[in-house]
């Protein structure tokens, strides 16, 4: 299509805010569901995908909780032993989560959202159906984890990392599997949602999945293109791992 071949001939940057696999034990009878069992290999077919993307596109990358890294936020970025070949690339950058980054004088806080959960449980006006409210509510309590000692699990250090001194321009985050965006106070709030489609786990916990929206972000107006990829017909013609 004319008009996608032109967008990404201005695509600069791909972020992806964690869950970069399906990772291995997340939650109980995964294994039934994955059709790779190994996380090393996981990551090396994460890494074929990534490398058909044009390298003048900068990939970066922060964990989730399903990726290789420890649980307790802030996460470290995922360790080299796991996707050597991502570090090989030179047009991905690998990062810890939550991260803040200036891309083209736009200020973006890039977290995955597993927080989240706790808002869903103790705020009875969020929703999963909705990420984008519970995003505002991290915003306006400036904090990426309000409530302690639930889900969320903390590393204790000597500085909280946790906070939001400075509203950023972007805030982006994933983790509910579901799209949506909104704006609060100046701030554009993106929910990227996922590339997967419903597992048996988030049936039983009542999400609904969203797979296949992308967000586009003009970095001059921080105005929104959704780019919905579920429409389109993708041939996998990936080597075998």
């Amino acid at each position: 299509h004319h008009g996608d071949i032109e967008i990404i001939k201005k695509l600069k940057y791909i972020i992806i805010a964690g869950d970069l696999v399906d990772g291995v034990g997340i939650y109980p009878n995964q294994e039934k569901e994955l059709e790779i069992t190994d996380i090393r290999k996981q990551y090396i077919l994460a890494a074929q995908y990534i490398e058909q993307i044009p390298k003048h596109i900068q990939v970066i990358i922060i964990p989730g909780n399903h990726d290789a890294t420890r649980q307790a936020l802030p996460q470290p970025s995922i360790p080299r032993k796991y996707c050597e070949e991502l570090y090989r690339m030179d047009n991905v950058l690998m990062y810890g989560d939550p991260l803040e980054i200036k891309l083209h004088g736009v200020n973006f806080l890039v977290y995955h959202g597993r927080s989240l959960d706790d808002v869903f449980a103790f705020s009875p006006s969020s929703e999963t159906s909705r990420p984008e409210n519970a995003m505002r509510l991290l915003l306006r309590a400036r904090h990426l984890a309000p409530v302690f000692g639930a889900r969320t699990i903390i590393a204790p250090a000597e500085e909280d990392t946790l906070v939001i001194d400075t509203p950023p321009d972007v805030f982006h985050a994933g983790h509910v599997h579901v799209f949506g965006y909104t704006k609060y106070r100046g701030t554009l709030i993106i929910n990227s949602g996922t590339f997967q489609n419903q597992t048996m786990h988030q049936k039983s916990i009542g999400i609904n999945p969203t797979p296949g929206i992308a967000a586009i972000v003009n970095l001059s107006t921080l105005e929104i293109i959704e780019k919905n990829f579920s429409e389109i017909t993708i041939q996998h013609n990936l080597p075998h791992i």
